[in-house]
């Protein structure tokens, strides 16, 4: 049985950990199924973003004449597009495996198959048994295929194979109203395929702001065909076209929605499964994600977990972040040396069309702990707002501790949201994490940021709070006021 001071289960954020161990003369042995770089690289958050920028491209042509331009879509080259995204994604993954290639054999071993657990810290991969004091699980998510009666029987895409393809179909039906389904529904759109979308949620993109989700959906049906709160029963294949029986929910009716196509998108469930956890006593929870402490350890002394397998937020950048955690913490000589995982900022973002961004706590999640002001201003508010042709629908809303001015959350939807969440993301990790640096600073005018400031300007009390909040509100509101009153010029637009 061969030894190693650390395995990692994947190769995604894992290879951060694994890296900077290996840099400290330790032996490493990395573990994955399939290519180097994991599911944003292969599957993920690269390849959809690459594909996702053209489509911005065409819908913002084809809204050009709200600002006087008229403009129209000759042509939409899917090849290029699709061979644009391989060509990056396949040099990557190359440099990758050169890179993990030229260590072989000098303290880094790299593993291409599944391993799986077989005793206490004792792993079999091919053929192979290895085992190392210390473990990382890094393993990743895929797909989760629901049972539908008929599905496997007419085919589907899934939002790996919709990567390969080679043509687009002439039109598609999605199963699932999240944020894979909205992104690939915004793509196929704009690449020409007739999209419908059928989820079974209430609301699309469900993990947003109610507000949020309506206008996604009032924007996206001018597009394409959307319908929320439908449950698919069943799927079939007839006459050379594909289709799913959904039934809506709230009526009880019955209907067929047809396409050249399926793609099932309907969530993601751990891999941890696949390198059976149990064998080494490793504890997961009812849906299968691996249970983790405040410091990224398993109930194993020694393993550690990180990114989608854990099942908390499924984005790369915060893998990254929990892969900084368990490095530090794998080899810190004491529990005061031991950093806490910290997820009050957690953002993130959904590059559908419009864009949507998001960090910390929806409203209705605040009011249950804590008393809140709540401020919301639209794209309009601001002169660049109503520049680029925003209908007045695209708004910001941030949420505030209403003693301490700690900002508890902020979410977007409209051109460039990540802009207008992303600096309060740093100031939630900065000092006090209050958002009194921006009453202070000096906001570039006419910049779209100027809508997030103005959110600040416009708050109330939270839901149901108003009779408990009624001083703080002015108090808010005259602070903001005083930080803006160097640009008098800015109010004319209101």
């Amino acid at each position: 049985m061969k030894e190693y001071d650390l395995i990692v289960i994947g190769s995604g954020a894992g290879l951060n950990v694994a890296s900077d161990v290996y840099s400290q003369g330790k032996k490493v042995a990395i573990l994955d199924n399939g290519p180097l770089g994991g599911t944003c690289l292969n599957r993920g958050c690269i390849p959809t973003k690459i594909i996702l920028y053209p489509a911005d491209v065409v819908q913002m042509l084809r809204e050009a004449g709200k600002v006087g331009v008229d403009a129209r879509v000759e042509k939409v080259d899917f090849g290029l597009i699709m061979k644009r995204m391989h060509d990056l994604v396949d040099e990557d993954v190359s440099n990758m495996t050169k890179s993990i290639k030229s260590a072989w054999g000098h303290g880094l071993d790299f593993y291409n198959g599944t391993g799986k657990f077989v005793g206490k810290k004792i792993i079999e991969v091919n053929g192979e048994k290895i085992t190392a004091p210390k473990i990382l699980i890094a393993a990743g998510t895929r797909e989760f295929i629901p049972e539908i009666p008929g599905l496997e029987e007419a085919g589907y895409l899934t939002s790996t194979t919709a990567l390969q393809i080679k043509k687009a179909p002439k039109s598609l039906v999605i199963v699932g109203g999240g944020y894979i389904a909205t992104e690939f529904g915004h793509f196929f759109d704009a690449v020409g395929t007739k999209v419908k979308i059928v989820g079974r949620n209430k609301y699309l993109v469900p993990m947003e702001e109610p507000e949020i989700s309506k206008e996604l959906k009032r924007r996206l049906s001018q597009r394409m065909k959307v319908y929320t709160d439908y449950e698919v029963l069943k799927a079939g294949k007839e006459d050379g076209e594909k289709f799913v029986v959904a039934r809506d929910r709230k009526t009880g009716k019955q209907y067929r929605i047809k396409g050249e196509e399926i793609l099932v998108a309907v969530g993601r469930i751990s891999n941890a499964d696949l390198f059976r956890p149990d064998k080494s006593g490793i504890e997961v929870t009812g849906k299968g994600w691996i249970k983790i402490d405040k410091y990224m350890r398993t109930n194993v002394p020694g393993i550690f977990a990180i990114g989608d397998a854990i099942g908390r937020h499924l984005f790369r950048h915060t893998a990254n972040y929990e892969a900084g955690v368990a490095s530090n913490n794998m080899y810190a000589e004491s529990k005061e040396d031991m950093e806490v995982l910290d997820e009050h900022a957690v953002p993130h973002a959904v590059f559908t069309y419009p864009e949507i961004a998001s960090v910390g706590m929806l409203e209705s999640e605040a009011i249950k702990k804590k008393l809140v002001m709540v401020g919301q201003s639209s794209y309009t508010d601001a002169i660049k707002g109503y520049a680029m042709g925003d209908d007045g629908k695209s708004f910001v809303k941030v949420i505030v501790d209403a003693k301490n001015r700690k900002i508890l959350g902020a979410h977007a939807i409209g051109p460039h949201a990540t802009s207008m969440v992303q600096p309060l993301v740093y100031l939630m990790n900065a000092g006090d994490g209050d958002y009194m640096p921006l009453v202070k600073a000096q906001t570039i005018h006419p910049a779209m940021e100027e809508i997030m400031v103005r959110a600040f300007g416009n708050m109330r009390p939270g839901k149901g709070q108003e009779k408990h909040l009624g001083n703080h509100h002015g108090e808010h509101e005259h602070s903001h006021e005083h930080g803006e009153d160097h640009d008098h010029d800015q109010g004319h637009h209101n």
